[in-house]
């Protein structure tokens, strides 16, 4: 079932399919100018056409999210590790004098308000409310809601660990652009943040610049580079990530056929007890492969190309190599599974090639890094030639007799 190719072979998989967000885009394109003119009526026209939403309140009161007390210490351990990843990832305040009578720095200032969307399809998604809360909190973001179509108890048992109040019953498009526009229930926020389904990422494109947003979601995707190896642990990686969706991708680069074809029939064997089988067999049929390389220097590019969602990496030497990807495991003991739940690092991560442009969600999302110049007489003085004549080179006589003038010209 998971096919063997050699990499001149491969190019389809790894110049990936595009995310197809047209039609969806004409699908939502109403509902959000719905949602701009009318607010909460049509967020609940859409919501019982939609979810089935019943009742006429959106607020969800979290006194009844019970769960087990292990799920409860599951929470606990996972939110001190993403806290404390979070917390490295800040920007700082910094300044600096020159001797030319410049002083130079920037300040850190949080969003004030963010809004994150909760999938809860299939599976409902806690861990999620985990990884786009808390870096907002630690980025010290003080207007925090979170929407969600059908919350389950995990999803609101996250909610109330972590201190919140704003929790909505909504979701899919008319959700996004909620949160875009503001409404007479649902605050209007600086920040959505959170994955969905293709139309909630046709929502937030389209809503990019009115509201700003992580990243547009595709499919989840997972690379790995291996040569030796045990395949158990490369197929129980691939399997993690099929099991998300059909359209999911897993792709193994390696060198060796004789682990291919390891992996190949672990990923067969492991398909006949897992649960999620229905799911995880259509995404390895027609979505995943094992890419044959001549050589790890080959497999490295061709990741490279794809710039992967979740890399996992059993030679660390390779890392100093790697150009894009979303979030990179090192080693054996490494899951990515680790680092979809409790390891720390943010799980929302780029797709579709994005990993090219930018990492995953972080602290620094949720912050603004404010330039400060202060500039003393002297200062001043030294930089005039410089700016007056670059001014007037632009035509912009205003700007250098705006320093002149300062300078008693």
């Amino acid at each position: 079932m998971l096919r063997i190719v050699n990499l001149d072979q491969a190019q389809s998989f790894i110049a990936r399919k595009a995310v197809r967000l047209a039609e969806a885009e004409q699908v939502v394109a109403p509902i959000l100018d719905a949602v701009r003119k009318r607010g909460d009526e049509a967020v609940l026209e859409y919501a019982r056409k939609f979810d089935g939403f019943e009742g006429y309140d959106f607020r969800v009161s979290l006194k009844d999210a019970s769960v087990s007390d292990e799920f409860a210490s599951a929470l606990e351990t996972a939110a001190r590790n993403i806290r404390e990843f979070a917390e490295m990832q800040i920007p700082r305040e910094n300044w600096s004098v020159s001797r030319d009578g410049r002083e130079l720095g920037q300040i850190v200032r949080p969003l004030e308000s963010m809004g994150a969307y909760i999938p809860a399809g299939r599976y409902p998604l806690p861990s999620t409310v985990l990884m786009t809360v808390i870096p907002a909190q630690v980025a010290g973001v003080k207007n925090i809601c979170v929407v969600s179509p059908h919350p389950a108890a995990e999803i609101l048992a996250a909610a109330r660990f972590l201190g919140l109040s704003s929790v909505f019953k909504i979701g899919g498009a008319q959700a996004i652009a909620a949160l875009a526009f503001g409404t007479a229930t649902i605050p209007k926020v600086d920040r959505i943040v959170g994955p969905g389904n293709i139309y909630v990422a046709a929502a937030k494109k389209l809503l990019a610049g009115e509201v700003g947003i992580d990243f547009v979601a595709g499919p989840t995707e997972i690379a790995i580079i291996a040569s030796d190896a045990d395949p158990r642990y490369v197929a129980a990686d691939m399997l993690a990530q099929a099991e998300h969706d059909a359209d999911a991708s897993s792709i193994l680069f390696t060198t060796s056929r004789k682990l291919a074809e390891q992996v190949a029939a672990e990923v067969a064997k492991q398909l006949q007890s897992l649960p999620t089988a229905s799911v995880a067999c259509e995404s390895i049929r027609n979505n995943s492969a094992v890419v044959l390389c001549p050589h790890l220097e080959a497999a490295v590019a061709a990741c490279n190309q794809l710039a992967p969602e979740h890399l996992v990496i059993y030679d660390e030497s390779l890392l100093r190599e790697i150009q894009h990807a979303g979030s990179i495991f090192v080693g054996p003991h490494s899951p990515e599974a680790a680092g979809d739940y409790a390891s720390g690092p943010n799980h929302v991560l780029p797709t579709s090639g994005a990993a090219r442009l930018r990492g995953g969600l972080s602290a620094a999302d949720f912050v603004k890094v404010i330039s400060v110049q202060k500039l003393s007489e002297a200062g001043l003085h030294s930089l005039a030639p410089a700016i007056t004549t670059l001014a007037r080179a632009e035509g912009l006589e205003a700007h250098a007799r705006s320093v002149e003038v300062r300078l008693g010209k």
